[in-house]
Parts: C-alpha cells; structure tokens; sequence
C-alpha cells in the first residue's frame, strides 16, 4: 500500500485513490518514502489497521504545519505477525527496492531485533511505534522509540500496587516472549521492592492460548491482586470472558496490567465486564487533554468509532510520524541519515494526545508520563479512567544495565 499524503483534509484524503499526487503552491521536490512494516493480515490486523489510520491521519491533519508543502509518500508492508524472517525481507525490499529513506511501525519486538542488523547496514532511521522489547534499541543506532518499554510502564505499576495501594501478595500471568518477560520482571522488581510477594507466577503460549486453566491456577493461590499481560487485540475479550469463568472478581482477587488488558479499541466488545480492572498505561481515548479531544475528534471525522478506536498503538504511530515530519524538515526532505537521525533522537512535544513527551537522546527511549487508570463508565460506555500520573518516567532497565 503506497499512499503520498501532503496537503489534504481528512475527509479528502480517505476518499482518494491509494497513491494521489495533490494540489501545491509551488512544485515540489518528490516524495519522501517513508516504510511502515505492520501486521496487515491475521489475527491482529485491526492492531496494524490501527496503527496505519494513525499515521495517515497525523500527516493529513498536522502533516502541513511541519512539513509544508513537502510530499511523504507511505508505503505500508503486512509482516503478518510475529515473524522475523519476514520483516527481515520487507525491510530489504524497502530499503532497496523503494528507497524508503525512513522506517517505522513494528508491532512485535522479535521482527524489529531481527532488522536491526539491516539497519546498521543501510544506515536508515527507524521510529518503533509499538514494538517494547526494552533492550531493542541497543541492537541498533538507527532506532528510536515512540511507543513505551514494558519496564517503563510495568516497574511503576508494581511500586503502586505494592506501595500506594498496599497490596501484599501477587500472582503474575504473561505471555511467554520478550515483552512478556519484561513486563513480568519489571512488575516483580516494583512489586516486592516495595515488600510485596509473588506467590504465583505462570507464562502462556502466544498463539491461541487457553487463559482459564491458568487464571484457575492463578486463583488457587489466592492472591490479591493478579499482574496479566497478553498482546492486546483480539485477545483482550476472550482473556476477559475467561477472567469471568475463572471468578476472579468474586475471590476477591484485583485484576490490573499494561494498557493491553483494557485497550480501547476492544472495551466495547468486553462491556461492563472490565469495569473495576486497573491499568497504568500512557494513553486513554477518555483522557482529558485538549490535545487528545482533537485528536479523537479527527479519528472520528475521518473514520468513525467503529470497529477501530483510537488505542495507546494510534498514540505511538501518530507521534512517531510527528518524530518522522521533523526530521524530513529538519533535514529539508534531503536524504542525510546522520541528520534525521539526530533530529528524531531530539524530539519533544507538549502536545501529544498522551501529554508532554521527548525522547532521552542518550538512548532513543521515550520520556512520557504512565497514568494509573481504572475501567469506569464514561457516558453509557466503559473507559479507561485516569485518577493518578507518574510524571517523566524514563525506562528504568536501561538505568539497571548500563551498556
């Protein structure tokens, strides 16, 4: 999918055929190529579908401001999902074949550390948009990172449930990869520093997991709050509807996660059944900040509300293509790695829909505030309410392993 986005309105734009070339005061230079390697196809396409509404979106409504009458041309590749080998050749393609001059997307953390060796080769700046793997930006100099590390999200969830809250015992229930696993150490770190006990722990395959055999585990332990992590999508109901089977809710047990757990897109679809499930995460549709009210206003006008929702995967595609445009205009559109590189790796706003945000230059990591959130009714319908903010929050893994 090709689509070359300049001066348009959001409405005109989704009604235009997939590669346009639009009206300018002045003849511009060609398109800057810009590749999203996403999840297209199975069963977490609506996460890249997301994802790319996201970024078309950002360049449609605040595209201009930055870039003037600079035309960027996406080109959007389907990785179909945690495959590396994949991702590996898609990059190869765009990086040869098209001439991409910037990179992004990568929802999984397995097919981003298998580029990252293309990225040293080809010398490409590359904004991760979801992909958390906290070591990931390690692998390579041409990354850097608009989305969230599960340390950064997960470490100040646990100092809350161990500290603030004053919970004692915990189970812990991850799905079995990288994110997974740190999001199930960086809990456990905030959890028991803050003298908290795990007293049950458990990882789930990835693929197609039956969730009641290990909540009932889980339970068995009776602990009083359950730490779950799973990839978000199509699994937040089902996981959902098996905490229900599982009574949780009726042991007594608090069930709180990453954003993943309650992601906006999927509330809907799970209903009041979330209510009282306690997150932290860096975004909510619900929030109210004036940046994000016009950002889901935009969402609305040009795609509606239904099936997709603006979630925290939106959030990082849409300030990951906010890193990109700065960089094409610092770097006049002019094909000079080293320069956008040093462009993105500076980036800073005040006006994201998640609050202020910046990238820490030393490490490409993102600075952004991590909001405690419950699922309360909003209206007539369930959201992620925000009611406590740990303001600035840096990946603290790479604080714990100097490179």
């Amino acid at each position: 999918m090709n689509v070359i986005v300049p001066r348009r309105s959001v409405l005109g734009l989704l009604a235009a055929p997939a590669l346009a070339s639009l009206p300018r005061r002045a003849a511009a230079a060609e398109p800057v190529k810009v590749g999203l390697v996403l999840t297209m196809s199975g069963p977490f396409a609506s996460s890249g579908e997301i994802m790319a509404n996201a970024a078309k979106l950002y360049l449609a409504t605040e595209g201009r401001s930055v870039l003037g009458d600079q035309r960027v041309e996406l080109i959007i590749r389907d990785d179909g999902g945690t495959n590396p080998d994949t991702a590996k050749r898609l990059v190869q393609e765009l990086v040869v074949r098209d001439r991409v001059q910037y990179l992004g997307g990568f929802q999984w953390t397995p097919n981003a550390n298998a580029v990252a060796p293309l990225l040293n080769q080809a010398k490409v700046p590359c904004v991760l948009m979801n992909a958390s793997g906290a070591s990931t930006t390690r692998l390579s100099p041409w990354f850097a990172r608009t989305a969230f590390t599960h340390w950064q999200i997960n470490e100040p969830l646990g100092r809350w449930a161990g500290g603030t809250k004053g919970y004692r015992r915990a189970g812990v229930l991850v799905t079995d990869f990288a994110p997974g696993q740190d999001a199930e150490a960086a809990f456990t770190r905030g959890f028991v520093e803050t003298g908290g006990e795990v007293v049950a722990m458990a990882k789930m395959p990835i693929q197609s997991p039956n969730f009641v055999p290990f909540l009932l585990r889980a339970k068995e332990a009776r602990p009083d709050v359950l730490f779950a992590f799973h990839p978000g999508g199509v699994q937040t109901s089902t996981f959902m509807k098996a905490c229900a089977e599982a009574g949780l809710k009726e042991a007594g047990i608090q069930l709180i996660g990453p954003g993943d757990l309650t992601s906006d897109e999927e509330l809907p679809n799970i209903g009041r059944a979330a209510l009282g499930v306690i997150t932290a995460g860096q975004y909510s549709m619900v929030a109210d900040r004036p940046a994000n009210a016009r950002f889901v206003a935009a969402w609305k006008a040009a795609y509606g509300l239904a099936p997709l929702r603006p979630n925290y995967m939106a959030a990082g595609a849409w300030d990951g293509m906010h890193a990109i445009c700065g960089a094409i205009a610092a770097t006049a559109g002019k094909p000079d790695a080293a320069a956008a590189m040093r462009a993105i790796a500076g980036f800073a706003t005040e006006d994201s829909p998640r609050g202020p945000i910046s990238l820490d230059p030393a490490t490409r990591d993102i600075v952004q505030n991590v909001y405690i959130r419950e699922v309360r009714m909003v209206g007539d319908e369930p959201g992620n309410v925000e009611f406590a903010t740990i303001p600035a929050v840096r990946d603290p893994w790479k604080a714990m392993n100097p490179a």
